[in-house]
């Protein structure tokens, strides 16, 4: 039963998280390919990366959408990972609680910082209004460090500090 649990929380990991780590970490630079109309009557004032579409800004929603369904489907990742560990008996180890702890910083993160700011470009984009290039800068930064959180997870549940379980 162990490694049954073990192999759906592993699959969770990859099928949940990676398209939101992906998706998260694609989506400040498609934001700044987005296309911005000239103001009415000023010549210039807009942005033109001297070939971005219309489309852009579709990708950018994709994007969102991505991160957000992805998201509520990696609540399967930790409810699988419990399970294996309450399996192998390692619930109060400490390579499990440090990475517990790591994954609910990563979850908060995205829920609290990523998410957020992904909803606020996009309604600027959306209604044909420029991002300024400090807020996809910031937003590059805490997908950084979601994206970080989830490497330092994945590289304990590798390699498990202290534990005596052997497998």
């Amino acid at each position: 039963m162990t490694k049954f649990l073990l192999s759906l929380h592993v699959l969770a990991a990859i099928v949940a998280v990676g398209p939101v780590t992906v998706a998260a970490s694609m989506f400040p630079a498609a934001a700044r390919r987005v296309p911005v109309p000239a103001p009415v009557g000023g010549a210039g004032g807009g942005v033109d990366d001297g070939g971005a579409d219309a489309g852009d800004v579709r990708t950018v929603r994709l994007l969102h959408r991505i991160c957000r369904v992805y998201a509520g489907l990696g609540i399967a990742v930790p409810v699988l990972g419990f399970a294996t560990a309450a399996s192998m008996g390692v619930l109060g180890d400490a390579w499990l609680i440090a990475s517990v702890t790591l994954t609910a910083v990563a979850a908060g993160l995205l829920a609290a910082f990523v998410l957020p700011r992904q909803e606020e470009l996009l309604e600027q984009l959306a209604d044909g209004r420029p991002v300024e290039r400090v807020s996809t800068v910031r937003l590059a930064m805490f997908t950084g460090l979601f994206n970080l959180l989830w490497a330092a997870v994945t590289i304990l549940m590798i390699v498990r500090p202290g534990s005596t379980t052997g497998a």
